[in-house]
């Protein structure tokens, strides 16, 4: 079994994280990802819409957020439409990895040693392993999720319309790869809407490269900076995207 999944196993037995999330003071300044996304995933709102399966559903799908979390605390929260049903709709991080498609009915976040997820069912996945979380949600209700992602100690914390879940995984501080919010679902037009985005900066450091990279459009930008420390340069680089096409 994964370390991440058996040690949070014990963590959802502890009393609940009392999380503000207005103690992140900055906006995190993420969307969903244009480029990185199923076919089956149509972005409106400013990406901060996702509708799935406009038609009907053959599969699953998802969609990652544009920024790499791992070097702060962060956020955010999911607004998610009254159709809450089916196999699987997700919501957690994941590295490039993850795979956003499948033409079956599948627990996708989590089902490899890419992802960390929790599903409607109340049910969290990673490394293909699952177990109970949470009560499910109710079917054909609207709710809001909200998630913490606390890069620092390497923990994801749960909220449901206000309530903390608790703590679902650990170790997350340990994984070399970029870390993306990741939503998934198997159900047909299903709607999720990204209403807050919160972030902290550890440093003063940390929060020099956010102000950096606000202007910043391209990676080539970069070398107009006239920077001849690679150390530097490759800092910025951690925190770099692409803006949307």
């Amino acid at each position: 079994m994964s370390p991440s999944l058996a040690s949070s196993t014990h963590a959802t037995r502890m009393k609940p994280t009392n999380l503000k999330a207005s103690l992140l003071q900055y906006d995190a300044n993420w969307v969903w990802s244009k480029r990185h996304r199923s076919h089956e995933v149509i972005l409106s709102e400013s990406y901060r819409k996702v509708y799935f399966h406009p038609n009907w559903s053959k599969g699953t799908a998802g969609v990652r957020g544009t920024h790499a979390i791992n070097s702060c605390r962060h956020y955010w929260e999911i607004h998610v439409s009254h159709r809450v049903f089916g196999t699987s709709m997700m919501f957690g991080v994941g590295t490039a990895n993850v795979r956003l498609n499948a033409n079956m009915f599948v627990n996708m976040l989590g089902e490899d040693e890419n992802g960390w997820g929790l599903s409607h069912k109340g049910l969290v996945w990673h490394g293909g392993f699952t177990y109970k979380f949470s009560e499910p949600f109710i079917e054909n209700e609207a709710t809001v999720i909200g998630i913490y992602f606390d890069g620092l100690n390497g923990t994801l914390t749960y909220y449901k319309d206000g309530r903390c879940l608790g703590v679902a995984f650990h170790d997350l501080n340990k994984i070399g790869e970029p870390l993306y919010p990741i939503v998934i679902s198997t159900s047909a037009k299903t709607e999720m809407v990204l209403t807050e985005t919160r972030r902290d900066f550890p440093s003063l450091k940390d929060r020099c490269r956010g102000e950096i990279l606000k202007h910043i459009k391209q990676k080539s930008n970069l070398e107009n900076l006239g920077l001849k420390n690679h150390e530097v340069v490759n800092y910025l680089l951690d925190e770099f995207y692409e803006p949307q096409p």
